[in-house]
């Protein structure tokens, strides 16, 4: 104990009870809200948008093979964040709606032409919150190829390796 405190508050503690420390919480959380209120739409995208970045860059920090869909989250999140329907987003970058969709469903892999359009799309987008690299679509897209590859190689390595001989680069 720190003067007489419980250390689970911590050092700075003011708080001289538990009800006290949520007493507080309630008026924070509530004038949180209340400003939240009065925010302009633009404001809630800028925040929204901000915050995919972050999480964008975050996942790309980690070494995780166990979240395999990270891209098609990412730009399902990014395109609800500034548009009402998906097929306003699909022509605004000049592709269909079912090429997106089958995108966004995994029933295709993004070419590298998409793949550039939202690039230039997102730098675009970002340029007044901050901006943004349009690279980390790429990076993130294949951070997942690879994490899947290599989270699969239980199915695929066995058979390859029957078929490719090293006799030769051994030197035998």
């Amino acid at each position: 104990m720190i003067d007489g405190k419980s250390p689970e508050y911590g050092v700075d503690s003011r708080y001289a009870s538990d009800e006290e420390r949520k007493a507080d919480g309630k008026v924070l959380m509530a004038a949180r809200l209340e400003r939240m209120k009065n925010l302009s739409p633009e404001l809630i995208i800028q925040a929204r948008l901000l915050s995919l970045k972050f999480r964008m860059e975050d996942s790309l920090l980690k070494d995780d093979f166990k979240h395999l869909s990270l891209f098609t989250e990412f730009l399902s999140e990014y395109i609800d964040i500034i548009y009402d329907k998906k097929s306003r987003f699909a022509e605004d970058i000049d592709i269909s709606s079912v090429k997106l969709s089958h995108f966004l469903n995994r029933h295709r892999e993004p070419q590298e032409e998409f793949l550039k359009k939202l690039m230039i799309h997102s730098e675009l987008t970002y340029k007044n919150v901050g901006g943004f690299e349009g690279k980390m679509w790429y990076r993130i897209y294949f951070q997942e190829k690879i994490a899947r590859i290599m989270s699969s190689q239980n199915a695929w390595r066995p058979d390859l390796e029957k078929r490719i001989d090293t006799s030769f680069a051994m030197g035998a």
